[in-house]
């Protein structure tokens, strides 16, 4: 990471006086990379003694009448799931608010479509077991990451007025209050609605301050704020399907895959008490989440050594220092990767991961980093291998890894799948459009 020799101690250029040169001795360096190498190798992390679970503290103000609480109800067929701690989560399984995505909708469109995909295959009725409307925002988590504008009144003002819209929403479409329950397709706006909820919970101040914003918005609901019972990610409704979708939908045999995992940090690391794990999973060592899918559908789960580290988006790092970014990507991931693990594909969970780890590998070529892997997400390697058209529906065209020797693997002809798709583009230009979703649909209503 580069440093500014002229600015009299302010530290690694872009981050702050606190970040400081370390002028670690190539041998103290490499001790400090041997023991992160050593001891985050398994969950070896010592949990202590019981924490607190917010959700405690949750229905105690729900119960002094402070907040609404939104609750997985049996209507949504939650299935229960355990947490790090051994704590119990209920992941709703239908009739689901779709929280999408800036970065997906933007950089990686195959991401939701391969969602609504597989929800479609599985027989789920748009505007009854599922919602996709526009009605939403953007969380605002990566402002508040990687340039420090943000502040946690704001993020808190956001979360409470998306996850309202969720609540209330079922109105419009003749449902009542809660009818559809929110499913955060970013690890990003995961990890920060959790941290937020908690800070909401544990903060009457911050509720305060931000109900006076909400009631201006008209977003309370009998003078309260609405959170959430849990916040789900996309990852794990796909964790707890992942045997449906295996048995109903699969086509494809995976078998002679290689497949790696990144789980990203938003999901396990941020607010680590509430991240999936299950034994059956590489012996609960590891968040269960994309993992269990690729087991699920019959690939060869492979492991390599830095599976634990950042992919090197640290959004901050993405801005200032984007050199860092690149080379830990490179050098620390997709090197790792292709030698370890000879992989085939790589799996990611998260939009800024999948975002940084697909799009660098063609600028490492510059610095003779001749090496590269696919890059995408659990639910698009699971929509290939659930029959889904490569450019149509997963838009694998979008990604800048090369894809194509992984889709010819799996038995899936890429250059006939590219002139399909060019004879669909005519289709569309000529004004024959097919929806995956009903477009009337989309437009919120409270």
């Amino acid at each position: 990471m580069s440093t500014s020799e002229s600015s009299g101690g302010a530290g690694v250029a872009g981050h702050g006086a606190f970040f400081q040169p370390t002028h670690l001795s190539p041998a103290d360096a490499e001790t400090a990379t041997a023991w992160v190498r050593r001891h985050v190798d398994r969950r070896t992390i010592d949990l202590g003694s019981r924490m607190d679970d917010i959700r405690d503290h949750m229905w105690a103000l729900e119960k002094d009448g402070e907040i609404i609480v939104h609750r997985v109800a049996p209507a949504h067929e939650p299935v229960e799931v355990e947490t790090l701690f051994g704590w119990k989560k209920k992941i709703p399984t239908k009739q689901l608010w779709h929280h999408k995505s800036c970065g997906q909708c933007g950089n990686i469109p195959g991401y939701p479509t391969s969602l609504l995909w597989t929800m479609n295959k599985l027989g789920f009725e748009a505007g009854r077991d599922y919602l996709d409307e526009t009605d939403q925002t953007s969380c605002t988590a990566w402002n508040y990451h990687g340039s420090g504008i943000g502040n946690v009144e704001s993020l808190a003002a956001v979360f409470l007025r998306n996850f309202h819209q969720a609540y209330v929403c079922g109105k419009a479409h003749g449902h009542e209050l809660g009818h559809f329950y929110p499913l955060v397709h970013c690890g990003t706006s995961f990890g920060n609605y959790k941290e937020v909820r908690k800070y909401l919970i544990e903060s009457a101040e911050l509720r305060e301050r931000v109900k006076k914003i909400l009631g201006k918005l008209g977003r309370l609901v009998d003078g309260k704020i609405v959170i959430p019972e849990e916040v789900i990610h996309y990852s794990e409704w796909l964790h707890v399907m992942r045997h449906r979708i295996a048995a109903e939908l699969q086509t494809i045999d995976v078998s002679h895959l290689r497949v790696t995992v990144h789980t990203a940090c938003h999901y396990y690391k941020m607010v680590h008490e509430d991240a999936i794990y299950d034994p059956t999973v590489l012996e609960g060592n590891r968040t269960a989440v994309g993992s269990s899918v690729a087991l699920a559908l019959g690939a060869q789960l492979i492991d390599y050594s830095t599976w634990y580290d950042c992919c090197g988006f640290g959004f901050r790092h993405i801005i200032s220092e984007r050199e860092f970014t690149r080379s830990f990507t490179m050098d620390r991931k997709i090197r790792v990767a292709r030698e370890e693990a000879n992989a085939d594909v790589m799996l990611g969970n998260d939009t800024g991961c999948i975002t940084t780890l697909d799009k660098n590998q063609w600028i490492g070529r510059a610095h003779e980093a001749n090496f590269s892997v696919p890059i995408m997400a659990d639910i698009q390697f699971a929509a290939l291998a659930c029959g889904a058209d490569p450019f149509k529906i997963v838009q694998l065209q979008w990604h800048a890894s090369p894809c194509e020797e992984l889709v010819e693997k799996m038995g899936i002809s890429w250059s006939q799948a590219k002139k399909n798709f060019e004879g669909y583009l005519k289709e569309v230009e000529a004004g024959h459009i097919e929806y995956l979703y009903n477009p009337e649909l989309a437009l919120g209503g409270r």
